[in-house]
C-alpha cells in the first residue's frame, strides 16, 4: 500500500513550482473551462493533469462527489495529490469510508490536521460546541479546523480540484468548470460542476465505489459531526450544514467565491 502524495515522481522544487504557476494563469483556466464541458469525468481529470504543469491537489471529504472523483484519479493512477482535512470532529462513518477507500484502491490518503495550539486556544475561548453561539464563532472554528490546514495543503500547488456541483445550492449555481483563484493564485477545477446528485449517486453505485453510509440516512452534505444533520424531504442539499443558522449561504470559508 503506497501513500498518495505525488504519484509518478518526486514533488517538484520551489523553482519548478514557481515557473509552473506563472504559466497556469487565467488564460489557461479559460481554455480548460471550454474544453472540459465536452468530456466525461475520466477525460476531464486526464486533461487537467496533462495541461497543467506543477502540483495538483485534490482535497476530499469522502462525500459522494469526492468519492466519484477519487475513483477517476486512482483508477487511472493520475499523478494528483489526494489529501483530506481531518478536523478532529468527523463522523465515525467518515473514518469508515476513508479506510474502505484506502483498502479498495491500495493507497493512503494523506491527512492534514489543525494546529494543536490553535485548537486549544479555540476551545478555551468557545468551549466544546461554542461554534453555535454565532456565525462569527462558527467561522472562527472553520478557520482553525479547515481553512488554515487547506492553505498548507495548497501551498505551492498549481491547481486545486474540488467536488463542488452547481446543483448543490443557489450560491453554487454559477459554478464554473475551471477558473483562476486570484486569492490563492492557482487554477481551481470543479470536474462535477454540471452533474446532478442523481447522476453522481448512479456513478458511485455503477462503479461499486465505497461511500459514506450517512448518505443513505438523509445526510446529503457531510461535514463535522456537531455541525451536520440529515435533511428533510424537499430541503436544499446543504440545509443540514450549520443547521442552527438562518443564513442561506452555507459555506465554511474554503470556497470564498463560487468560481
Amino acid at each position: 500500500m503506497s501513500e498518495v502524495l505525488f504519484v509518478g515522481g518526486d514533488r517538484p522544487g520551489a523553482d519548478a513550482t514557481a515557473g509552473a504557476n506563472e504559466e497556469n494563469g487565467p488564460a489557461r483556466a479559460a481554455m480548460l473551462a471550454e474544453r472540459l464541458c465536452r468530456l466525461d469525468l475520466f477525460q476531464r481529470l486526464m486533461t487537467i493533469r496533462a495541461k497543467i504543469s506543477g502540483r495538483i491537489a485534490f482535497t476530499t471529504s469522502f462525500g459522494l462527489e469526492d468519492q466519484a472523483i477519487a475513483h477517476a484519479i486512482f483508477s487511472q493512477a493520475l499523478p494528483i495529490e489526494v489529501m483530506t482535512l481531518d478536523t478532529g470532529r468527523l463522523f465515525p462513518e467518515t473514518h469508515d469510508v476513508w479506510a474502505a477507500t484506502e483498502r479498495r484502491y491500495g493507497i493512503r490518503v494523506a491527512a492534514l490536521f489543525p494546529k494543536r495550539a490553535s485548537v486549544e486556544s479555540l476551545l478555551a475561548r468557545q468551549g466544546g460546541n461554542g461554534m453555535r453561539a454565532s456565525i462569527a464563532a462558527r467561522l472562527e472554528c472553520c478557520a482553525v479546523r479547515k481553512v488554515e490546514p487547506l492553505a498548507r495543503a495548497l501551498d505551492g500547488c498549481a491547481a486545486w480540484i474540488t467536488g463542488m456541483r452547481a446543483e448543490q445550492s443557489a450560491e453554487r449555481a454559477v459554478l464554473a468548470p475551471v477558473s483562476f483563484d486570484e486569492r490563492r493564485r492557482l487554477i481551481k477545477v470543479n470536474p462535477l460542476f454540471d452533474w446532478t446528485r442523481k447522476q453522481t449517486y448512479a456513478f458511485v453505485r455503477a462503479n461499486e465505489i465505497p461511500y459514506n453510509e450517512l448518505h443513505d440516512r438523509g445526510f446529503l452534505s457531510i461535514g463535522c459531526a456537531p455541525c451536520t444533520r440529515a435533511v428533510a424531504p424537499g430541503e436544499p442539499e446543504r440545509a443540514g450544514r450549520w443547521w442552527w443558522e438562518q443564513s442561506q449561504k452555507k459555506e465554511c470559508g474554503l470556497h470564498t467565491s463560487m468560481a
